[in-house]
Order: C-alpha cells, then sequence, then structure tokens
C-alpha cells in the first residue's frame, strides 16, 4: 500500500474508532446500569456470573484504566516537559472528567464525591491549561521580550 492510501486508511479507523468511543461513552453515562443489565443477561446463557453492579465492576476498570492513562501523561510530562502533546491531553482528560461530574453533580445525583471530583479535576486541568499557556507565550517571546 503506498503511503497516501496508508494514511487515508489511518484516517478512516481513527475517525471510526473516535465515533464508537464517543457513542460508548454516551451510553455509558446515559445507562451505565443497562450496560451492566445487557451484559448479565447474556452471561448466564454463556455460562459466566453476572457482573456485579457495585465494587468491582465494569466502571472499576475503566476508572483503572483512565487513572492510568493520565499517570502516564503526568510521566511524560515530567520526562519530556518540550513536548506539549501530554499537558494538552492531560488538560483535556481532566477537564472532561471535571464537567461530566459537575453536570451529573447538578442534573441527577447531587452526591459529594461528584462534586469534589469536579473541583479536584477542574482545577488540575485549569492548573495544567494555565501553566501550559503561560510556558508556550514564554517560548515564543525572545530574550528580553514580554
Amino acid at each position: 500500500m503506498d503511503g497516501k492510501g496508508s494514511v487515508r486508511t489511518k484516517r478512516a479507523v481513527a475517525y471510526g474508532m473516535a465515533v464508537v468511543f464517543a457513542a460508548v461513552g454516551t451510553v455509558f453515562l446515559v445507562a451505565p446500569g443497562g450496560v451492566i443489565a445487557f451484559f448479565n443477561g447474556l452471561s448466564g446463557p454463556l455460562g459466566f456470573r453476572p457482573a456485579p453492579v457495585s465494587g468491582a465492576s465494569l466502571y472499576s476498570a475503566l476508572a483503572a484504566a483512565y487513572m492510568y492513562v493520565v499517570t502516564v501523561l503526568a510521566w511524560n510530562m515530567a520526562r519530556r516537559p518540550e513536548e506539549e502533546v501530554f499537558s494538552r491531553l492531560l488538560v483535556h482528560a481532566k477537564l472532561a472528567s471535571a464537567l461530566v461530574s459537575f453536570g451529573l453533580f447538578a442534573v441527577c445525583r447531587p452526591h459529594l464525591v461528584l462534586l469534589a471530583n469536579g473541583i479536584i479535576d477542574g482545577f488540575i486541568g485549569a492548573s495544567v491549561l494555565i501553566w501550559f499557556r503561560r510556558r508556550g507565550s514564554a517560548a515564543r517571546t525572545g530574550p528580553g521580550e514580554t
């Protein structure tokens, strides 16, 4: 496959993944119990035990995976501070987490843990964003310029 075909294929696959990830994330947000219920309905006939609704579950795995990703982003920010991609991605992750937490808190579940997560992740995301912008503007100006 030539270079252009390879790029087109990669782009199409990446867009496809983005659409699927967004759709699955939306389902997880609007019908978390429905996801577990759907798979639990399939579990028995396939010889599996039903998944727990609380405790270690699908959402525990997703939360741990998210924390792994933000850990890797922060680690790489420390190792390669000149590369902007890590801080940009961390800002997206933390601000998205904060917005979803605030949204859930406001709309359907006024639990302290959602408010706390919104505040903490919002602070982290905003702090990294401010730091990133200051660092970026300092990099664009020459010595002695402001």
